[in-house]
């Protein structure tokens, strides 16, 4: 490799840190602004620490009750991710059956969409009264909350699929099966990894509305504890908690789509 090359690719890296930093500077500027705003109303005394605890004393409670946050954000991770999963793998089902059944779209979708339109904190009780306080409620709201989008977006993409090429395909013999796995299923991967990003951050609030109700441990058990006893300091640390794993989830979820997806990838670095 000589002088020349080397200096294009260095160009290249650095146009590209460039571009990250000038994509991701209005975010972090935007959420300094709203600390110092926190921080002005709690340590100004405009607004009093009982309703707002101050940054100051949040970050204290999330380091002081660190290994018990972590603790119960594990059995909430856990509730999550197994949940989820189980979202993923039903919206898949469901969704391959209803694009290729039209008796199966029109008996499914109205149910799909009326188990959205239930508030989940007046299912979770339900669950719970029917399943018990352990892990099987926690797991099923999830589910519920998880498999719509990942259902909705699989069935645009399959829908949005190119018919040309699926009448070339057919012309030449191709079977279903071919079709699907060829053009539809590949043209609905962007969809799926866009409901997949709202279905991850859902995954774990559900799973923390279903501990409020009724459980042993999880973060929400914990916030209902914390509730209790009127340390808001540490009910704000649980939130700034959940926020921190629905944004590390949907990151994972880029990541994955990044390496499924390569191609828009290199479309992004092209325009």
């Amino acid at each position: 490799m000589n002088s020349g090359d080397s200096g294009f690719i260095r160009k290249g890296k650095q146009a590209e840190e460039d571009s990250s930093f000038q994509k991701h500077a209005p975010a972090v500027i935007n959420m300094i602004v709203i600390v110092l705003i926190w921080m002005g109303l709690t340590e100004g005394g405009i607004v009093p620490g009982y309703m707002l605890p101050s940054p100051v004393a949040v970050v204290k409670a999330f380091v002081t009750d660190f290994p018990t946050l972590m603790y119960h954000s594990s059995v909430s991770l856990l509730e999550a991710a197994l949940g989820l999963l189980i979202g993923i793998a039903l919206a898949i089902v469901m969704a391959i059956l209803m694009d290729r059944f039209r008796t199966c779209y029109r008996a499914l979708y109205p149910v799909m969409v009326i188990t959205q339109t239930i508030p989940t904190v007046a299912i979770a009780p339900i669950l719970v009264l029917w399943m018990g306080f352990g892990m099987a409620p926690k797991i099923t709201l999830v589910v519920i909350s998880t498999f719509f989008p990942i259902a909705v977006g699989l069935l645009d993409g399959f829908a949005e699929a190119d018919k040309d090429a699926i009448d070339l395909l057919r012309s030449m013999g191709a079977t279903r099966k071919q079709i699907f796995l060829q053009i539809k299923f590949p043209s609905a991967l962007g969809q799926f990894f866009s409901g997949l990003k709202i279905s991850a951050s859902y995954s774990v609030v559900g799973a923390v509305v279903a501990e409020w109700l009724g459980g042993f441990k999880g973060l929400g058990v914990y916030m209902t504890r914390v509730r209790k006893a009127y340390s808001f300091d540490k009910m704000f640390a649980v939130i700034i908690l959940i926020v921190i794993i629905s944004l590390l989830l949907i990151a994972l979820v880029n990541l994955l789509r990044r390496a499924v997806m390569p191609w828009e990838h290199i479309r992004e670095h092209e325009k």
